[in-house]
This record gives C-alpha cells, structure tokens and sequence, in this order.
C-alpha cells in the first residue's frame, strides 16, 4: 500500500425491513461504487442485508434462509472488485442464531466474525432471538456446496500481503459499549483497524455520546474505527435510527456524517496507517499492556491474508459525497488526491472556534509555566529582550500574563530595546509602544559603540557582512540582558521559538540563551496565530492602541535585522534565507511526531501546498531542513528550560534525544534519490 494510506468507508444504505433481495441489490451497487472510488474496506451495518428491526421475523425459517441465499448472490456479484466489505445477517450455526458480520472480498466469503455481547434490556430483546459468540476461538462452517469453508469466530485478523500495517479484525455494536470490548484484544494482538457494524437507535444526547465512545476507543486501542450504522429506513415502531456513522484514527475524528443524512452516501476517508504504526512505537506501555494481557494468546487468532492493491489518490475520488472537498480537482488526473486533504499548518486548527481555545490553552500553559518558575525562585522581575518582532512580542504577552497570576506589577518586566546596525523605525517604534502599551518597564541601550569595539578587538572588519558580523550583535545583546537580569535579580526571558531551534536560527551562546524561554515549544506557525490572538483580546477589552501595534507586529518581516537596512525597510528577511516556515514547520511536525521519511513527508506537503509551491521547491527547502536539523543539534542539546505546551517539543531532557555528531548520510541520500525523481 503506497505510503500505507488506506481508504475506508463506512455507509447506511437504503432498507426494507425483511426483504433480504431488495437489500442486497442496494449492498451490491454499493459495493461496486466503493470499488470504483478506490475504497479498501467497507463497512455496512449490523444485520444489513435483513435488517435490524425484524424482531420475532428472525426465527422464521424462510428469513434466515433467505438472508444465506442473498449473502451468496452478494459474493458472487462482487466478483472482480478488490475492496474487502462487511456486510450482516443472522446465521443458523449448530442449532443457534448468531448475529454476525460477513466478510468479502472479489466473490469470496472470507469469514464470519458473531457479535460478542448481546444486549437484553431497554428497547433491545436480542437475546431472544441471537446465542452470543461462543467461547471457542475459531471453528470452521460450511454455508453451502458453492463455497468453500470459512473461519467463523471473533479472533480473526485479516492481515493485507503488502503493507503489514494493515490488519483488520471486527466487534458488532454492543460490542464497543461493554466495558472490555472484543476490540481491545484485537489491538493487542495486532489488529490496527476495527471494523463496526452496528445498529444504534437515536435518542436525544446519543449522537455526542457516541461519536466521544468511538473517539475515545480509538484513542485507547491507537487504531483506526470504522463505525456503519444502520440507516432510518429500520422500523420505526419502538426506536428510531439515523445512520451517524464514523471513522477515527488514534482517537481523532477524521469523518462524519450527521445523523439523518441522506440514505447510500459513502462515508470516505483516507487513514494514514503509518501514524498507528508509530504511535505504538513510541508508546511502550501499550506493548507491555499487550504482553500483560495477552501472554500466549496470540496463538489463538486466525490471520487471513488478503491483497487489498495499490492505491490511487485521483480519478473520480471529487465525486464522493462526504462533506470534504477534495483539493485541487482540476488538476490532471495523474495527481494524488487524498480525501479531506492534508492540513497546511498541522500545529493550528483550521476552525475559527478551535483556533481560539487552542490558543487560549497554549498562552495559558505559557503563563502557568514562568508562573511557577517566578514563585520557586522568588523572583520578582523579567528582562526581554524586545526588538519589535513577533518572538519577543509574544515573549512579552506571555510574561505579562503570568505576573498577573503572582500578583507582581508589571513594571517589573524591563524590557530592552537594543538598537544597532539593522534596526528600523518601524520595529523600534513598535517596541517601545508595546511595552508602554502593556504596563511594562522600557530601557534603551544602543549597543553599536560596544559592538565596533568589539569588531577592533577581534579585528573584525565592519564592511564585511558575515556570521561574525551579525553573531557579535546577538551576543552582545544577550550579555547586556543577562547583566541587567543580575542587577534587578531577575529572569531572562527567552524569545527563540520551537522553529528557530529546529532549523538552529539561533546564536550559540546569544540568542539561543535565556534563563527560561516560554516560547520553546511554539512553532512559529502558531506564535502568528497567539498573537493575533492578544490583539483581539485587546481590541475586545477597549484597548485600541495596543491591537494596532500587534497588527503592525503581524504585517512586519519575520527578521533578526542585524543587517543594515536598505532605504528605512528591513533588508535581511528570514524566509528568504532558510525558507518559508510554514513548510519547515510541516516538516518538523511529520518528522518528529510521526518519523515519517522525507518521501512520504514530500508526498504530503506535495498534498498541502500544490496551490502554493512547486514539487521542486518543497523539495529544495525539504533538503535545507534536514541539513539543518542535524547540523545544529548541538544547539538543543543545551536549551534552556521551557514548558511542553504541544505533542512536539525538542527538549533535550525528554522528547528530543538526539547525538549532536549523527549523521544525515540516511536521509539525504533518500533526497537525493527524490530530486532525481522529479
């Protein structure tokens, strides 16, 4: 499987009751519809090809033997497709009615997985009709002279011959709402995608209730669920269904469909498989969470290998109705599409709402962190260091808020404005008014006399406009900072972000160093994002004049400015010189959090970006990252403290361990191997 992105879909088709022919026809129409859209697996609802609400129907003879019959007409009928489906009917097993998922692939019946837990209370009588699974593990059934046996049981995983990342097992509705969920051994034993047919009426609060349970089930197991139910076409005489189906990958809601939508649309959505594979990695309490559960038990499952095929990402994938809007559908055909697409900036949420409370979230942690930090050590100043961009001015907000939590006034904060050679009116200008803007201390200490002494003593020629040139500058800010620190008896403020630090835009032993940097841990994506935040906290507060600096800070260069300017404007802007940082960032997010390698990190981006760059320029900036990242390790193995606020981080004490001198040869030859691709 190409990139190991699998395709699934979950659908509540068109019924009627106990017209098991009818149903079929509509299951194999569908079937043949997710086949053309490229879907690997499909997931129809529990009892779909008789439906749910046959009550006393289902110990009619005439019922289950035409729901065998019609089970058969399926297999045969989807003979040629390649997508593995689950369809359900009630099966007659050794004198007992099970309620069972039937698995299928190219005209074959694989196997018949019975439900585990059958309900006998509310609305819900299966107990009547329906023998829970039996405690034998597996046994084979003869359903008819045309086909050959199959595996009936619950520990079954079908496993796909290409991509090991790729096993699916199955539990039927109820089965997800008991406490210990047949699925929680099917992950342990393997299995990383779960598979739900089910049948769950609609009561008012169950829809949110039930997207949480599939959400968190698929958090807990660090698999992706898939969950069909049944549509409102079941009977109406006790209970009411509205076919809310699902589909999660570790915990994160990827697809929905909201209850009552219309009949036969094919809930799609494309699950990058390799994220299961390294989250369990990473996550090594769930391997001795399987080794404590399990112990011997592995022996008792059934693998069942199946081909699922290559997939493709274009064609007729725009014409699936699932909410999502494909990107780029008029591109040629020979383009990857990936249902919903790939976020273009992975550390910020796209919704507005969502926005607003992850940036809530992040500037609170920020605060509660230095917060701490201040009480422990009894301090009661802060020195930044403000230049008029948007590190330090975020630097600043968070400090700030977090002498508003120790009750300590914020004329304690001294903030340093440091002007020299590359300084502009425009940045200078917004220093000084936002820290007059937000009640803080504001201390003027132009460094160019200190910084030419300094060029003479080491003999550095002023004209020559190199790394000594501009390194000297930031050292020589961060040594008047530190001694300021001393002589009020406070904190440095680090200002260097969770980017900087990736890419090693920093000076060693300037910059790079503060007494605990707030900032650590946010990529620069998202430090636009908090501080477009304060400005709508302060516009809504009354505070005009201080949006209005926050909205220039905004629309100002991202630049350290320790080259001179040409003409008044800023001349050394940083994007120009190591790239765009919202692709550095998705890099660095796909990197460490997933360890996905630069192709599958350039397919993605390519997904992300195809309306901004070109594949040649992802790539050209994909090699600068990596080149980088592992030159200037040396860098993050001696930052400072600061709080994790995100689920990346480069810390050198916990979620970044990495040898200064290791060697890039791996990656660089896979990029290589890249540029001489496209």
């Amino acid at each position: 499987m190409k990139y190991s992105i699998l395709r699934v879909a979950a659908v509540s088709p068109e019924l009627t009751v106990a017209d098991c022919k009818k149903n079929a026809d509509i299951i194999i129409s569908l079937v043949k519809e997710a086949d053309a859209k490229n879907v690997k697996l499909l997931v129809f609802p529990e009892l779909s090809i008789t439906g749910y609400t046959c009550g006393d129907l289902f110990l009619q003879h005439s019922l289950l033997d035409e729901a065998e019959r019609q089970l058969e007409r399926i297999a045969d009928e989807s003979a040629g497709t390649q997508v593995l489906f689950a369809t359900g009917l009630p099966l007659v097993v050794d004198d007992a009615i099970y309620n069972c998922a039937a698995f299928i692939q190219n005209g074959k019946i694989l196997a018949m997985v019975p439900k585990t837990y059958i309900p006998n209370y509310s609305e819900f009588y299966e107990r009547r009709y329906f023998t829970p699974a039996p405690s034998k593990s597996i046994t084979s059934i003869k359903l008819s002279e045309r086909f050959d046996e199959v595996s009936f049981g619950t520990d079954i995983i079908f496993c796909d011959k290409d991509d090991s990342s790729i096993k699916i097992a199955c539990e039927i509705c109820e089965d997800l709402w008991v406490p210990s969920s047949p699925s929680l051994k099917h992950c342990l034993a393997g299995a990383t995608v779960i598979a739900n047919l089910s049948a769950s009426n609609e009561v008012v609060g169950k829809a949110d209730y039930r997207r949480m349970l599939v959400s968190a089930h698929s958090a807990k197991t660090l698999s992706a669920y898939i969950y069909a139910d049944a549509s409102h076409d079941e009977s109406s005489t006790d209970m009411i269904f509205s076919g809310h189906n699902l589909i999660a990958l570790n915990g994160s809601i990827k697809a929905e469909s909201k209850p009552f939508a219309p009949k036969n649309t094919l809930l799609i959505a494309d699950l990058d498989m390799e994220r299961i594979y390294q989250e369990r990695l990473r996550t090594n309490s769930f391997t001795s969470s399987s080794r404590r559960t399990l112990n011997d038990s592995y022996e008792n499952y059934e693998v069942i290998e199946i081909e699922l095929g290559e997939n493709d990402f274009c064609g007729n994938s725009e014409k699936v109705s699932i909410g999502f809007s494909s990107q780029n559908e008029s591109k040629e055909k020979n383009s990857a599409k990936l249902i919903g697409g790939v976020p273009k900036h992975p550390f910020v949420p796209d919704e507005s709402d969502a926005l607003n409370e992850r940036s809530l979230s992040v500037i609170e942690m920020q605060a509660e962190g230095l917060a701490k930090r201040l009480r422990h050590i009894h301090a009661q100043s802060a020195v930044i260091g403000l230049s008029g961009g948007l590190d330090s001015t975020l630097a600043l907000l968070v400090t700030a808020r977090a002498f508003d939590k120790c009750s300590i006034s914020r004329e304690k904060i001294t903030c340093v404005t440091m002007p020299c050679f590359g300084t502009t009116d425009r940045t200078y200008s917004n220093a000084v008014n936002l820290a007059k803007e937000t009640g803080a201390s504001l201390k003027e200490v132009n460094i160019q006399k200190a910084v030419r002494q300094h060029f003479a003593d080491i003999e550095q020629d002023e004209s020559v406009h190199d790394v000594t040139y501009e390194n000297s500058q930031a050292r020589e800010r961060t040594q008047i900072l530190m001694d300021i620190a001393n002589k009020t008896n406070g904190l440095v403020i680090g200002t260097g972000d969770l980017s900087e630090l990736a890419l090693g835009w920093c000076t060693y032993n300037g910059d790079h160093m503060s007494m605990y940097g707030v900032n650590a841990s946010i990529p620069k994506t998202l430090v636009r994002h908090l501080v477009a935040w304060f400005s709508k906290e302060a516009l809504s507060n009354g505070k005009e004049k201080l949006s209005a600096v926050l909205d220039d800070i905004l629309d100002t260069p991202v630049s350290p400015e320790l080259l001179p300017p040409e003409k008044g404007n800023i001349s050394q802007k940083t994007e120009s010189i190591v790239g765009p940082y919202e692709l550095h960032d998705f890099f660095l997010y796909y990197m460490l959090r997933f360890g996905f390698s630069p192709r599958k990190i350039l397919f993605l981006a390519k997904e992300a970006f195809s309306e901004d760059y070109k594949a040649d320029v992802i790539l050209s900036w994909l090699k600068v990252f990596y080149r980088r990242f592992f030159s200037q390790q040396f860098k993050r193995s001696c930052m400072p403290d600061g709080a994790k606020v995100g689920t990346v981080s480069l810390s050198p004490r916990g979620d970044w361990r990495m040898p200064s001198d290791a060697s890039a040869a791996l990656w660089n030859a896979e990029i290589e191997e890249l540029e001489k691709e496209l």
